[in-house]
């Protein structure tokens, strides 16, 4: 579903709309535009304080519902509780049928004008995601046109914030699409049409012939069990300008684990098609990139396979090499993300060789019992990217949290046979952690960072806008803000 916002000013003609949104603080009181108005009670009942929801018929004017919707006191109004409260206020309208909606956005924003627009927009749009397209009875209309009355410098973060949120439903689309719809081809397929729709991007796609030229033999091992070719997708931007730092982005594109010969558990097998989320949010990134046109030139790549069993598939024990020389015993062929991330990562290490690197996988079930479903772990060499992902992931709502790749955790990546093992041994504990010292063998000495998502990704709580059993496209608001601020 496409919702399409028009933004005006206070001072223009108020039109004819199903339901008008009215975000009421605490100890203000309620204005409403020239000509509408609803019961009297309506107005006294309702306090603005935080989580509140009115909703009432109006008795003239250009709207045929209000919904009021209180934020609490102004000075504790956060871009977190605007985006869920604009979540809230679009699935009420979607609800009650409403095909046009209008907001009368009155507050004090001061100087958070800008950051307030954008999180109303990310709000309005996130919370409007419902994947219907697989559904055999036709859905209603729905919701279509929603028109915003604010300042400029509010109206100026709403358009920003629009270019982000579809992102973030491109990524939730590609991630919640059944496995047997999202292959790694179709991952090709949805890169090289971002490339198409901009002149600014470009798409290379490398197959299996190429990335045996490049002897990733690391990456090619994962996908012998499946009949689908695995491929290296190579998205990037350019600004129109001189560019400023150049930043590299790998997302793991397993679109489906079944865990290869090391079999996983029936129970949730299905949602294995999650796997993807990684590169998904990389595809997003891309999306927004088109719009915002930040100053670094950045590149995307996304590693894409699957993992299944056959009788070519990786065998526990087996020894596999990755493009940068380093030999790995895959002595669990389920951890089988880092051995595609291996070659994604020294192919930018040497070919592409970026100012950072920062990669987004559902590495770890062991991040899951660190972190739970709320916040993404991340790791890395290099103190000041990871102090401003955590920046970034405070601002957007994404949080991450910093884990150690200590000394010893490297130690316990090292093989018997090769040079490393895929696995460390069940009395080292520390999973997410040797998970990350295993991909920092393929990084050289570039800053990089691994963020940890398998927790994230999906199963997190309901934010309104995001969360429950559906895919989150975590990581896509966390890096745009971080793009934007090299």
């Amino acid at each position: 579903m496409s919702i399409k916002i028009t933004t005006k000013t206070p001072s223009s003609p108020f039109t004819r709309t199903d339901l008008l949104i009215i975000f009421g603080e605490e100890g203000r009181k309620v204005k409403l535009p020239k000509g509408v108005s609803i019961p009297a009670n309506a107005i006294e009942s309702f306090t603005g304080r935080e989580g509140e929801v009115h909703i009432t018929d109006a008795l003239k004017g250009a709207a045929k519902r209000v919904l009021l919707l209180g934020l609490g006191k102004g000075r504790a109004i956060s871009g977190e509780l605007l985006r869920r409260s604009a979540a809230i206020a679009v699935k009420k309208a979607q609800e009650t049928g409403c095909r046009s909606a209008s907001a009368w956005v009155n507050l004090s924003c001061g100087r958070r004008a800008t950051e307030f627009g954008q999180a109303l927009a990310e709000g309005l749009i996130m919370g409007s995601y419902r994947l219907s397209e697989f559904k055999s009875t036709s859905q209603p209309a729905g919701l279509k046109r929603i028109s915003l009355y604010a300042e400029k410098l509010f109206n100026a973060g709403v358009r920003r914030g629009h270019a982000i949120a579809d992102a973030n439903l491109l990524a939730r689309r590609l991630q919640d699409t059944p496995a047997n719809l999202m292959r790694p081809r179709d991952l090709v397929r949805e890169a090289r049409r971002l490339a198409s729709a901009s002149p600014r991007i470009s798409c290379r796609v490398h197959d299996e012939k190429a990335m045996a030229r490049m002897s990733m033999g690391s990456l090619l091992s994962v996908s012998r069990g499946s009949s689908e070719p695995a491929y290296l997708i190579h998205l990037v931007y350019r600004p129109s300008g001189k560019p400023g730092k150049k930043i590299c982005l790998v997302g793991k594109g397993l679109t489906f684990d079944s865990g290869g010969i090391s079999l996983k558990s029936p129970a949730k097998m299905h949602e294995m098609k999650y796997d993807m989320s990684g590169g998904a949010a990389v595809l997003g990134v891309f999306h927004a990139l088109a719009e915002l046109h930040p100053d670094a030139e950045v590149h995307g790549l996304v590693p894409a396979s699957e993992n299944l069993p056959d009788g070519k598939a990786n065998k526990p024990g087996d020894l596999v090499k990755a493009c940068n020389g380093l030999t790995i015993e895959v002595l669990n062929t389920d951890a089988e993300g880092r051995l595609i991330l291996a070659d994604a990562l020294a192919y930018a290490a040497k070919k592409i060789k970026p100012d950072a690197m920062i990669d987004l996988a559902t590495l770890t079930g062991a991040v899951v019992v660190a972190l739970g479903h709320e916040l993404s772990g991340v790791m890395g060499n290099s103190r000041n990217l990871l102090d401003e992902l955590v920046a970034c992931g405070e601002s957007t709502g994404e949080q991450v949290w910093p884990l150690p790749i200590l000394p010893f955790h490297k130690q316990e990546m090292k093989g018997s046979v090769g040079d490393l093992r895929n696995i460390s041994g069940p009395e080292t504990g520390a999973g997410s952690c040797t998970g990350g010292a295993f991909l920092s063998y393929f990084v050289d000495d570039i800053p990089w960072a691994h963020i940890d998502i398998a927790g994230s990704a999906w199963g997190a709580s309901d934010r309104d806008y995001q969360g429950g059993r559906a895919g989150t496209g975590v990581g896509v608001r966390l890096l745009v803000n971080y793009l934007e601020s090299c």
